[in-house]
């Protein structure tokens, strides 16, 4: 059983790559249900456990159940790169109470008195998922978004490269094992069937942790949406930034240091902070000492500053 998209010449020039916290959210319900699926996120669950007390997840546990059918309403296709968790949240909100119902019905698997009490008054269902989603999010979510998000970041960065450099069939053939790409058609290895036109609408790609190992899909009347495992998830929940190596710390400073170890792979200022735990300004501050010094260069890749090392930040680096 598959999900077939027809992608026209245009669709696959509208193929972008966007980050969705509200997404990471969702799937984080099913590895709290199910946390043997996804062991490698037990550091998580262990922090997160002793905060649920108090949380009523009971709409959402049967909204998203552990296998299975989500409902699209909570997880709507990122309409800008990089959206924050306000703007999704508020998309939800706006959910036409009709749409949510039909979701809700299609939902198997869980406990039906809490999908009829949703169905019967969906406006009010809508408002209560969307509290519930809020609470869920500052307690148990929020102070982890910026490890996870540099994660996700610094996939995108890695698949833009692909994209630019071998196009969609090198794109999709290192995307996943359950995606193929036939030069018109990208068949994606699912457990129902779907064979749709994507109409010029393009593709909207997500890396995902939580979802992992897992695709997921999200087809229309939304935009098409693709949501790929991300690469490197089991570093997730590393302990801290990596050390310097004394040498080279003693050289150029330890947070220097770091920073330059941690530009093995581009990043940006962001992605940079929340892996070696400095704030944004001290990153960028190193960042300028780095590259006036040859070590590091800057390069705009749309709205953001993408850092890598030069040769002789490699040279200097590989040979601490």
């Amino acid at each position: 059983m598959t999900v077939t998209w027809a992608l026209t010449p245009e669709d696959v020039a509208r193929i972008r790559f966007a980050f969705s916290p509200m997404w990471e959210l969702v799937a984080s319900l099913r590895t709290l249900q199910k946390p043997a699926r996804q062991s490698l996120h037990l550091p998580w669950i262990k922090a997160v456990r002793p905060r649920l007390a108090g949380l009523d997840l009971s709409e959402l546990f049967a909204l998203v159940p552990p296998a299975g059918y989500v409902a699209d309403f909570i997880t709507p296709p990122p309409d800008t790169p990089l959206p924050d968790f306000a703007a999704e949240l508020d998309r939800v909100r706006r959910t036409p109470p009709g749409t949510a119902r039909l979701e809700a019905l299609r939902i198997k698997g869980t406990d039906p008195a809490v999908i009829e009490r949703f169905t019967a008054d969906p406006e009010a269902g809508v408002a209560r998922v969307a509290r519930a989603l809020e609470a869920y999010w500052e307690r148990c979510f929020a102070e982890f978004w910026p490890r996870v998000y540099g994660l996700l970041e610094r996939d995108v960065l890695r698949r833009s490269r692909q994209l630019a450099e071998g196009g969609a069939r090198r794109l999709f053939a290192t995307l996943d094992p359950a995606v193929t790409w036939t030069g018109e058609r990208l068949v994606i290895d699912r457990p129902w069937c779907a064979d749709q036109a994507v109409h010029g609408d393009g593709l909207v790609l997500v890396p995902s942790a939580f979802w992992w190992p897992s695709v997921g899909v999200i087809t229309a009347p939304h935009q098409p949406m693709l949501v790929y495992p991300v690469l490197g998830v089991g570093t997730l929940w590393e302990q801290g930034p990596p050390p310097a190596p004394g040498a080279l710390a003693a050289l150029i400073g330890r947070s220097r240091a770091q920073i330059l170890l941690a530009l093995a792979e581009p990043a940006t200022t962001s992605a940079l902070a929340a892996r070696i735990s400095l704030t944004p300004g001290a990153v960028s501050q190193h960042l300028g000492v780095l590259s006036g010094s040859g070590l590091a260069v800057g390069m705009r890749v749309g709205k953001q500053v993408v850092y890598r090392r030069t040769p002789t930040g490699d040279t200097l680096a590989c040979g601490s």
